[in-house]
């Protein structure tokens, strides 16, 4: 993997770890996702219309990846709201991955090594230690994170495995720029109509800003990295970004990440890598 490459996929992952920690610390992550992924949209819009290359053919699969983001973003802001990044984050972007290789294994029918299989059983160890129990003070908000971050993850997996199947009718940023438009206005206008527009209001600040731009910067940054090589170790590298969000979760937002979790985190990103390069 040439180093070029290997500092872009690195790049992606500090860029996806650094929005989600933004958003968990905003004052209102839901006005905040609202605000943070129009003003993403904001950014794409020239390189999608530079680029353009979208066919008749990719407009179902950009609609319903639309929808389904549509559910990702609202599900991601409630869980932030009050959650932790350090349990939310690894169980949602480690069972994600899974949740595609069993499908492909089982409707499809690929075929899956034992190098994916021992993927599958690290990710799940991880995901039980990073929502491992706590003092029975804490029990209900980690089960509330853990749920959370499952349903995320079926939302991943479920819009992963559209775009699979869209982005070969059309190129990535217009791809993108179509099912990250329409999601983002109808999150910030079911969020407006239910009277959260002061919220929204609030959030028309540099963090917001950051955070869309970190959206973007994280996908162009993969899209760099998958030019110079392939998409296995891109995909391994970028998976990092499950230990960085940990880390910056304790440093930034003062999470209680305790050596069951980290160690959890560690396992969760070594079991997607294998599953990658598997």
């Amino acid at each position: 993997m040439p180093l070029s490459a290997f500092a872009l996929a690195l790049g992606a992952a500090v860029l996806h770890a650094t929005w989600n920690v933004l958003l968990a610390g905003a004052r209102d992550s839901e006005a905040a996702t609202a605000v943070a992924t129009l003003a993403g949209v904001i950014l794409l819009a020239p390189v999608a219309l530079a680029t353009g290359g979208v066919t008749d053919a990719a407009l179902p699969f950009a609609a319903a990846s639309a929808l389904l983001h549509i559910v990702y973003l609202a599900m991601l802001a409630r869980a932030y709201t009050g959650g932790e990044v350090s349990v939310v984050y690894p169980v949602s972007r480690g069972t994600a991955p899974v949740l595609v290789l069993v499908f492909g294994a089982i409707v499809i029918g690929e075929n899956t090594s034992a190098v994916q299989a021992a993927g599958v059983a690290g990710v799940s160890a991880g995901v039980f230690l990073v929502g491992a129990r706590r003092p029975a003070e804490h029990a209900p908000l980690a089960r509330r994170d853990l749920l959370f971050g499952l349903g995320i993850a079926l939302m991943i997996a479920a819009y992963t495995l559209v775009d699979a199947e869209g982005v070969d009718h059309a190129r990535a940023p217009a791809y993108l720029f179509l099912l990250l438009a329409p999601s983002a206005a109808v999150y910030a206008a079911a969020l407006a109509l239910s009277g959260r527009g002061p919220q929204m209001r609030a959030e028309l600040r540099p963090r917001s800003l950051l955070i869309g731009a970190c959206v973007v910067g994280a996908y162009g940054s993969v899209l760099g990295a998958l030019k110079l090589a392939d998409a296995a170790p891109v995909a391994a590298v970028r998976e990092s970004s499950v230990v960085i969000a940990t880390l910056l979760a304790a440093a930034f937002l003062h999470e209680r990440v305790d050596a069951p979790r980290l160690g959890g985190a560690l396992l969760v990103a070594a079991g997607v890598a294998a599953i990658a390069l598997g």
